[in-house]
């Protein structure tokens, strides 16, 4: 896949996950899910508004692409996430049998903020449980580091 894309893709998230920012849902953070270059489905955090600790912006748009595709087997798709998935996420994204993650900003730039995040990157699972996932990462970067900058300024980060 081509780089232009990518970055289409990736826009598609931090335009999703800007969406939640007016009603405070969740969080900084949003998806994107594709398969043969055509978007399935786009999510954000929904934490807050649902009052769910797992509503997070990719597992939401897997639940979303797993409902437009029929199935929970993903295989042959790629997510687009802003923020390297947490621990949680990357299990869900494996699971889905989903080949390809995408990924912004580090988990260590929402630990900064206050957010609750184990700190293992997606490579240090990866290796671990020695998975062939593909890990894309500082996919628009700078964009994604300035959604949380963005979203830090709009509500109150502490609370997370």
């Amino acid at each position: 896949m081509n780089l232009i894309a990518n970055e289409e893709f990736m826009r598609k998230a931090i335009e999703d996950c800007r969406a939640g920012f007016p009603g405070n849902e969740g969080g900084p953070f949003g998806a994107c899910i594709v398969k043969d270059n055509q978007i399935i489905a786009t999510a954000h955090n929904t934490v807050m508004k649902d009052h769910d600790p797992t509503a997070h912006a990719e597992i939401n748009a897997i639940r979303k692409a797993s409902q437009v595709l029929g199935t929970y087997d993903l295989s042959g798709c790629e997510i687009y996430s802003t923020t390297e998935p947490c621990p949680m996420c990357f299990t869900a994204i494996h699971w889905a049998r989903i080949a390809r993650i995408y990924s912004g900003t580090k988990i260590e730039a929402v630990r900064a903020l206050g957010f609750n995040e184990l700190p293992v990157s997606n490579a240090a699972f990866k290796a671990l449980a020695e998975l062939s996932v593909d890990l894309v990462e500082n996919v628009l970067e700078e964009e994604c580091q300035q959604l949380l900058e963005d979203w830090a300024a709009h509500t109150n980060a502490a609370t997370y």
